[in-house]
């Protein structure tokens, strides 16, 4: 992230959303009051409601910007696409971990209120009501993108525990009341404190610091990724499940975590201090720096595929000096190295089998020729032509002794064959 994408956002209602605009970008079209109503005696459940009663409106707020509108869906359209009307994700429909892109937020206002009085009753508001709701909800959206997490390379949003508690706050501040008068009551905003059972992974590594892994100090972002998304059948996932379960040990239950990927990519960028993190493999097949190292580093006469562990140790501190001297610090080097290794030695293996496949067809067509040979050297034998035995050897590519000891076989089985054939 640059310094530009890192600086705080300000909380602000987008334009054409304000009265000085003459909210030109609203337009809500709330269904007619003889399409909004309620029959508690309906046998069919489809019955109980009108069509009406599907309408929203909602409340937007972009976590990243602090640009907060408003506006509403068509009552007409089915429930089933009441997702793709809006211009992002409800808050209910989230976990606690990252914000899908672009990283906006929606509630949508309770329109159903019911008292002994008066029953089931609805009230939409205008966009002047709307804006007012936007204008005092801003204090509370101004502490959500001041707190939330902005992580990885591309500053991914992430929750943490203060911006989730500016969304309760901003949630309550959204849901009103009426009064006996039937006046609709909004209570007061909240800056609610972070609950003790909201607890940031960064407090809790910092707390039990034995637990932490060295190797986070040059893990990739893939790795950390990977590390902070843990995900066990049972039990807190994340980071403090994840060490927690490597170490033995148990979480008290009642907590919630926040900032896995924050805690896990503010290690590394510690460990590193002034050094920037680079993966290892980008630096030495693209920059020239990394190649001429690398060029430099090839063990002479032999490949990887030959280099035991303690030397391949070995080329990844050499790599890894040369990567400080630039000011950087290469991630996931050990693995990379290994991988490359692996892959040479598969490639070997693939050599073996190869090699081994043509030796068990050049044997195969090897048997089969000495068979031929054999059968033409005992033809020829049988002539008794009067050549010698080392005439015959030199025709047949083979030594002398094994003609004569061929020639004395055949004689043999000649003679024991006379008899019962007289």
């Amino acid at each position: 992230m640059t310094a530009a994408d890192s600086a705080p956002s300000t909380a602000h209602i987008l334009t054409g959303y304000r009265p000085e605009d003459g909210f030109v970008a609203v337009e809500l079209t709330p269904p007619p009051a003889e399409y909004v109503w309620h029959d508690e005696d309906a046998e069919q459940q489809a019955e109980r409601y009108g069509p009406g009663v599907g309408y929203h409106q909602w409340l937007a707020v972009d976590a990243r910007s602090g640009a907060v509108w408003f506006g509403d869906v068509d009552w007409r359209a089915s429930r089933e696409n009441l997702d793709s009307q809006l211009p992002g994700v409800p808050r209910s429909a989230l976990g606690d971990g990252t914000l899908p892109p672009p990283g906006v937020l929606v509630y949508l206002l309770t329109h159903l209120a019911h008292d002994e009085q008066r029953g089931y009753s609805w009230r939409f508001f205008t966009a002047e009501e709307l804006h007012a709701l936007a204008w005092r909800i801003l204090p509370a959206v101004q502490r959500l993108v001041e707190s939330i997490h902005r992580t990885g390379p591309d500053g991914e949003l992430e929750w943490s525990a203060e911006a989730a508690t500016a969304w309760d706050d901003i949630e309550q501040a959204a849901t009103y009341t009426f009064a006996p008068s039937g006046e609709v009551i909004w209570p007061r905003l909240r800056m609610s404190p972070v609950p003790p059972w909201r607890v940031e992974v960064s407090a809790f590594l910092a707390s039990n610091p034995d637990v932490c892994d060295p190797s986070w100090g040059v893990a990739t972002d893939a790795e950390l990724e990977a590390y902070a998304d843990y995900r066990p059948d049972s039990g807190y996932g994340g980071v403090p499940g994840r060490v927690c379960r490597a170490a033995d040990r148990q979480i008290e239950d009642g907590f919630t975590f926040y900032g896995h990927r924050a805690a896990l990519y503010a290690y590394r960028a510690r460990a590193c201090g002034d050094r920037t993190p680079t993966e290892a493999r980008l630096w030495l097949e693209t920059a020239q720096a990394g190649r001429n190292t690398w060029e430099a580093a090839k063990p002479p006469g032999a490949t990887l595929a030959d280099v035991p562990d303690c030397l391949l140790a070995a080329l990844a501190e050499r790599f890894q000096s040369a990567a400080h001297e630039e000011g950087l610090v290469l991630t996931g080097l050990s693995a990379y190295l290994q991988q490359l290794r692996a892959d040479e030695r598969a490639a070997v293996d693939q050599q073996l089998v190869y090699e081994g496949e043509e030796v068990e067809r050049l044997e195969g067509m090897l048997k089969d020729f000495r068979a031929a040979r054999n059968r033409t050297v005992t033809r020829i034998l049988a002539w008794a032509d009067g050549r010698d035995d080392a005439e015959i050897a030199r025709l047949a590519s083979m030594s002398h002794d094994y003609v004569r000891d061929w020639r004395a076989r055949l004689t043999t089985e000649q003679t024991t064959e006379a008899p019962g054939a007289a």
